[in-house]
C-alpha cells in the first residue's frame, strides 16, 4: 500500500478510535490480504515516523490527536484484550490520594488474564492476575469518563493490595478513611 494512502486511512480511523492501535486493528484499517504486504506497510510507516512502536504488536500514531494522558491504560487494554482489566493497587490508591507518591509513567492493573510487566514507549504496565468473579469485579470498580479502563474503588484497591501481598505501609489509612467517607457521605 502506498504511504500516502496508508497515512490517510490511519488519520481517518485514529480520530474516531484513538491514537494507540493494535496490529490487528491496523490490519483491518489497511485491508491487505497478503501478510508480507501488511508487514512491509507497517515497516515503512514506522521508518517514516507515521507510526511508533509502543510495545510488541501495539503502535501509536503521533501528532494526529491530542494526548489524553491515558495512552498507557489504552495500551494495557490492548495487551489484555478480551480480559477484564481495571486500574487498582498503588495506581488507584495514588490517584485517589491515599498514597502520596504520584505514579506518572507506571500503571498497576488487575486482570483476569496473565500477570506480567511490560515496558512500553509510554511507561511500564504491571498486570496482576485475579481469580475473583466478574460480578465482584464490576461492583468493586467504577467507569471514569474518558478513561479506557475501569478504576477500583479506594477500599477495593486496598483489598487488592492486601490480597496480592503488597506493602500496605505506604497507604495513609486516615486519608483513605476520609476519602471513603466523603464519597459515601457516611462520617464516623
Amino acid at each position: 500500500m502506498k504511504a500516502r494512502l496508508a497515512e490517510k486511512r490511519l488519520r481517518q480511523f485514529v480520530e474516531s478510535i484513538g491514537a494507540v492501535l493494535s496490529r490487528h486493528q491496523l490490519h483491518k484499517i489497511f485491508d491487505l490480504e497478503h501478510p508480507e504486504a501488511f508487514a512491509a506497510t507497517l515497516k515503512r510507516l514506522v521508518a517514516a515516523g507515521t507510526l511508533q512502536s509502543v510495545t510488541r504488536g501495539i503502535y501509536h500514531v503521533p501528532d494526529v490527536v491530542p494526548w489524553t494522558g491515558y495512552e498507557l491504560e489504552r495500551t494495557a487494554a490492548l495487551l489484555r484484550y478480551g480480559e477484564f482489566n481495571y486500574v487498582s493497587l498503588e495506581s488507584a490508591l495514588s490517584q485517589c490520594g491515599a498514597i502520596s507518591q504520584q505514579m506518572v509513567d507506571y500503571v498497576t492493573v488487575m486482570t483476569t488474564g496473565r500477570s506480567g510487566l511490560f515496558k512500553t514507549f509510554f511507561g511500564c504496565i504491571e498486570f496482576t492476575h485475579t481469580k475473583r468473579p466478574l460480578s465482584a469485579l464490576f461492583e468493586a470498580t467504577v467507569v471514569v469518563s474518558g478513561r479506557p479502563l475501569r478504576v477500583a474503588r479506594p477500599l477495593a484497591a486496598l483489598r487488592d493490595l492486601k490480597r496480592v501481598g503488597r506493602n500496605v505501609n505506604m497507604v495513609d489509612l486516615e486519608d483513605l478513611d476520609d476519602i471513603v467517607c466523603m464519597k459515601t457521605g457516611h462520617y464516623r
